[in-house]
């Protein structure tokens, strides 16, 4: 049924019309720029996510389980302001990221999660695969 679904359907608008034409001079900057590096390992019994946040403490990540959906994300907002004789110099420094993974085939309640160095590290141990039952019907 899916493939009969037109996802990626856009009208013929100048607003379209224009943000292609911006996508394909600059580059879909948006996906560079909202989402980290991640690798994901498989460990036998456990998946092993590494996640990429160098500047960030760890009080500025969260991560997030809803239903089959976890959601890492990361903000941190600085500000600094120098007084000097006669100037005053302000910078200020804004960063967020999110990322979400299907986690249908995880233990959701042993999750675990450990942040060293600037890499997150999320071990997610998998559900035991459950064969189907099969059973066989008398015929009367």
């Amino acid at each position: 049924m899916f493939d009969l679904v037109p996802f990626a359907r856009r009208e013929n608008t100048l607003f379209n019309y224009l943000d292609n034409m911006e996508k394909n001079f600059f580059g879909d900057m948006s996906q560079d720029f909202s989402s980290f590096r991640t690798d994901v390992i498989d460990d036998g019994s456990q998946f092993i996510l590494k996640a990429e946040l160098p500047g960030f403490k760890k009080e500025d990540i969260k991560i997030d389980i809803e239903g089959d959906t976890l959601t890492v994300s990361a903000e941190h907002n600085d500000e600094t302001e120098e007084k000097k004789d006669n100037y005053i110099r302000r910078e200020r420094r804004y960063g967020s990221f999110a990322r979400t993974f299907d986690i249908g085939n995880i233990k959701a309640d042993e999750i675990s999660a450990d942040y060293s160095d600037g890499i997150l590290s999320l071990n997610l141990p998998k559900l035991e695969a459950k064969s189907p039952e099969t059973r066989r019907i008398d015929i009367k």
